[in-house]
């Protein structure tokens, strides 16, 4: 319209300063500058202090490394959370949080140190610990903070903080003080590289090459005629199977079931029977090379199986007995049929439904191995050997006493537990370590039913937790590591005696309070505990100090405890939002501390996550890239702050909002570059709106709602139905649903519906007349509203938006201080309806027209409609003008069944300015339509 137009000069083109191009890569920083030196957080939470909470508790990093996709996904959607919820009338405080204590950061220091470790002291090392992780926690600040994330970030919460320390101290004298607490020797998981104990949330299970054997275990001294009659005279094998050779050294016992069918089998030697499960017989005979059919198998009446209880067999390598019970037979629940012989090789030191077994026959969880995994003196034949280095020798070992009944080259591919730290297949081994019982007092029980009472969100997370509380074994508290909070515990230096006491520690806490942790390994041990402490065995009074420290999953698990009880403005925390691996994680530790500490769950909802993963859905990280690329894969990995230095983190935060984030996650440069071309597309929008604004004052110039044009009416109305939607997904968490409506809202409705339509009106009208103040009217409201809506998720294009958009009284300098418009819902217009019915109809007679080198704004339409729609069409000739941008659109004499569309050449003269054809033309300027000519004739007034 512009291009060759003698009148351009006085049209009302576009004008503003919001740039077509974005430039994020500088822009960005800019803001956080400003954003930075204008408080603009403590702004904030200024603005709501009267307003209820809305507390968002932040689940700790590791302080160590740079950040990583999963860091990017998890602390943008906090973000999203918070800025919406801030936006929708509440004080939303986020105070970010590190998990600075614990294997990933001693390990990373050990590497450090290398040989000058052996020369420092336990207080040295926790010294470069900590500097270890404040190095880092200063680089992820920086890191976080450039994605856009608003919070506390000069006062984080850090779990190496002094005061954090004591909450973690007086959150274990309270499950002492509930009798919670104990030591004891049962088999956990070790990680014999890392030489400490590990929680389940610090097991990975990843695919094991693993030994699958049966080893034959003949009964003692037992009458096979009391199975059956059958069986008089024979004598009976126990046949097990196992992928752990090496635990058969700590064997003590063997299970069966006493509601599964058996049945006794031929044997390789003659006069032998193998007792096996029926379910498995068949598998075993084949496993074995035992020619064996069913024919030849002798049922096992339930009722008999009753006689091997308290049987004896015969260990394939170990002659003499430890105890009085050791190698008898014993029935459990726990066996199954799925692999194996239906006899069950129990070795109490290796095995938590082994030791419970052993508990209730009076067996020692025995297991000779030491710290480092190696056998022990009390094994002379494999003393030093690591425990899987043991495998072949006991294989041979076995095969020489005539007990191995399969190859020995047999094996397994399975999922066995790793180290979630060194990546190293883990041990199951009884030592002495502190625990918390999950079934005293009824915490396991309280635990589920205040499950039932949290929102999980989506809604199989409750499936999951319960699943997990529910088959739980004990907590495994401590940790053979020296970076962490110690277990304030001391032993009786006279008698032995394990003093945990909840004084005491309450007494450590104080000092902790004041001087942090490291004051366990710096001040007397008498500094340590209450003046006038004793032994309440033998009345001694010097003690040593426990050398364990806590789990840091007990550590990060009280940070509801250590950072949002203390603060009134976060203590009635509403979500918790992590990967969905913290059910076994965080979200655990903090139910089972929530309800031993103070009755309930620390929280009301919990949403989860899923992971990131590449185009071929692997992960998406460096650990994992680095791993395929050894396995010879060609991979790509471009580290985030390389995406950021190029193409800004507003990219990342529109990724993250198009997500549905559930589910796992897909990245990559294709789908960034995706998200990039809408981008694209949005920020031309907003250009488009905000340059049709700048003669617009909202306060001066807008048109009251009932007074707009049809069209800019039902724009409005659109734009609000857009509004309401976006919030009804922002409520819900589903910001890919925003991010889906904006999608649509600014293709279908606004530019190829709205905008297009009201351009002439916009640019040729006359400047300050009701029909562009209409349109402007909506404009600037759809201006405001996208600059509102896409706040949380656009924070920086947002707030440039904001900045070019002309002002009501008392808004804010920044739109993170605005409120979140309503929206409206908006029920189908009918009327509205047939004229986009028509308009959609038209447009493709109107696309052949303008094939024939002609413009839309030749065009004549001429409908032919349905009978129906005859009287609204005759109502709205002119909006449905403006909305096809022609000349002119009448109505056929005729009706009929389908609409029908003719378009032909518009009758009457062009006008120079406005582009469009007329029959009658302007007196005083006759190459003008009467329009344009009041126009002209306005600007010389």
């Amino acid at each position: 319209m512009a291009g060759n137009n003698p009148y351009k000069d006085t049209l009302n083109l576009p004008q503003t300063e919001f740039p077509m191009r974005g430039n994020l890569a500088v822009r960005e920083p800019e803001l956080l500058a400003e954003w930075t030196a204008n408080d603009l957080y403590g702004r904030i939470l200024e603005r709501r202090k009267d307003a209820p909470t809305y507390v968002l508790h932040d689940g700790p990093p590791y302080a160590n490394g740079h950040i990583h996709y999963g860091h990017i996904l998890n602390k943008i959607l906090k973000d999203l959370v918070i800025k919406y919820r801030t936006m929708a009338g509440f004080r939303a405080p986020y105070v970010p949080g590190w998990d600075c204590h614990g294997l990933p950061i001693e390990n990373a220091v050990d590497q450090e140190l290398g040989d000058r470790k052996r020369d420092l002291s336990k207080a040295d090392i926790r010294r470069a610990c900590r500097d270890y992780a404040l190095r880092f926690i200063d680089i992820q600040r920086d890191e976080f903070r450039r994605l856009g994330v608003l919070g506390a970030w000069d006062r984080p919460y850090l779990t190496l903080d002094p005061s954090y320390e004591a909450a973690i101290v007086r959150g274990l004298a309270a499950f002492a003080r509930g009798g919670y607490l104990y030591r004891g020797k049962k088999p956990v998981f070790w990680c014999a590289h890392c030489r400490t104990a590990l929680a389940e949330a610090e097991v990975e299970y990843a695919d094991h090459r693993s030994p699958s054997i049966y080893v034959r275990m003949p009964l003692v001294d037992f009458d096979a005629a009391a199975l059956s009659p059958a069986l008089a005279g024979k004598a009976v094998a126990l046949p097990i199977w196992t992928t752990t050779p090496w635990t058969l050294p700590a064997n003590l016992a063997i299970v069966l079931h006493p509601r599964v069918d058996y049945v006794a089998i031929p044997a390789h030697r003659d006069g032998e029977v193998y007792l096996v499960a029926r379910a498995l017989a068949a598998a075993f005979s084949a496993a074995v090379g035992l020619p064996a059919p069913e024919d030849t198998w002798v049922p096992i009446e339930r009722d008999a199986l009753a006689a091997l209880e308290g049987a004896r067999y015969r260990h394939p390598f170990i002659d003499a007995p430890r105890g009085d019970d050791d190698f008898k037979v014993w029935f459990a629940d726990y066996v199954t049929t799925e692999q194996g012989t239906g006899l069950v090789h129990t070795a109490p030191g290796h095995g938590i439904e082994d030791y419970h077994t052993g508990m209730a026959h009076g067996l020692e969880p025995y297991a000779p191995l030491d710290d480092a995994g190696r056998f022990t003196d009390d094994v002379p034949e494999f003393a030093g050997m690591f425990a899987t280095d043991a495998n072949d020798p006991i294989k041979q070992l076995l095969r020489e006493r005539g007990a191995l009944l399969n190859s020995p080259d047999d094996f397994i591919d399975h999922s066995y537990p790793h180290c979630w730290r060194c990546k190293q297949p883990i041990l199951y081994r009884a030592t002495a370590q502190w625990f918390i019982g999950i079934d005293h007092d009824g915490l396991r029980k309280r635990a589920l039913e205040e499950i039932d009472r949290t929102e999980w969100v989506p809604p199989w997370g409750r499936n999951r937790i319960y699943g997990m509380i529910e088959n739980r074994p004990d907590w495994c508290l401590s940790r053979q590591r020296v970076w962490g909070v110690p277990i304030p515990a001391f032993y009786c230096d006279t008698c032995g005696h394990t003093h945990a006491d909840a004084d005491a520690m309450e007494h450590v806490a104080s000092v902790f309070e004041r001087e942090g942790a490291d004051a366990w390994y710096t001040r007397p041990v008498a500094d340590l505990l209450p003046p006038g402490t004793t032994c309440p065995q033998c009345g001694g009074s010097s003690f040593s100090p426990e050398q364990d420290i806590v789990d840091v999953w007990f550590e990060s698990g009280v940070s509801w405890l250590a950072v949002c009880e203390p603060n009134p403005d976060l203590r009635d925390i509403d979500l918790y939002l992590e990967g969905s691996d913290q059910h076994r994680g965080w979200f655990h530790s903090a139910l089972l501390t929530g309800i031993g500490i103070k009755g309930k769950a620390p929280y009301k909802t919990v949403l989860t996550h899923g992971f990131v993963l590449d185009e071929d859905g692997n992960p998406y990280s460096k650990s994992a890239i680095e791993r395929a690329r050894r396995a010879g894969k060609k991979v790509k990995y471009i580290a985030p702050e390389q995406v950021i230095a190029t193409s800004g983190a507003e990219m990342f935060r529109l990724w993250v909002a198009s997500t549905e984030f559930r589910n796992d996650i897909p990245y990559s440069e294709t789908i960034l570059k995706g998200l990039g071309d809408w981008y694209r597309k949005f920020r031309n929008t907003a250009r488009f709106l905000l340059g049709n604004l700048y003669d617009f004052d909202p306060e001066r110039d807008a048109v009251a709602v009932d007074e707009l044009l049809p069209l800019d009416r039902w724009a409005l109305g659109r734009l609000r139905d857009a509004v309401a939607r976006c919030r009804r997904a922002y409520d819900a968490f589903e910001f890919h649903v925003v991010y889906r409506t904006l999608v649509d809202y600014i293709a279908v409705d606004l530019s190829a519906r709205y905008l297009d339509a009201i351009k002439d009106r916009l640019y040729t009208d006359v400047a300050d007349g009701r029909p562009r103040r209409s349109a402007q009217t909506v404009v600037y409201e759809a201006a405001r509203a996208l600059a509102l809506v896409s706040a949380p998720i656009l924070c920086f294009t947002a707030e440039d938006i904001w900045r070019h958009l002309p002002k009501r009284a008392g808004d804010p300098d920044s739109v993170h201080l605005a409120d979140m418009p309503a929206g409206a819902r908006a029920d189908d217009d009918p009327v509205w309806t047939t004229l986009l019915d028509y308009r959609d109809g038209a447009y493709k007679a109107i696309e052949a027209f303008r094939a024939q080198k002609h413009k839309s704004t030749d065009a004549h339409v001429t409908i032919t409609p349905r009978a129906a729609d005859r009287d609204v069409l005759a109502a709205h000739l002119a909006e449905l003008t403006e909305l096809l941008i022609v000349s002119k659109v009448s109505l056929a004499d005729a009706n009929a069944d389908e609409p029908a569309f003719a378009v032909g050449q518009a009758p009457g003269e062009r006008c120079a300015r406005c582009w469009r054809f007329f029959e009658q033309m302007s007196a005083s300027h006759p190459d003008l339509c009467p329009r344009c000519s009041d126009a002209v004739a306005a600007l010389h007034r």
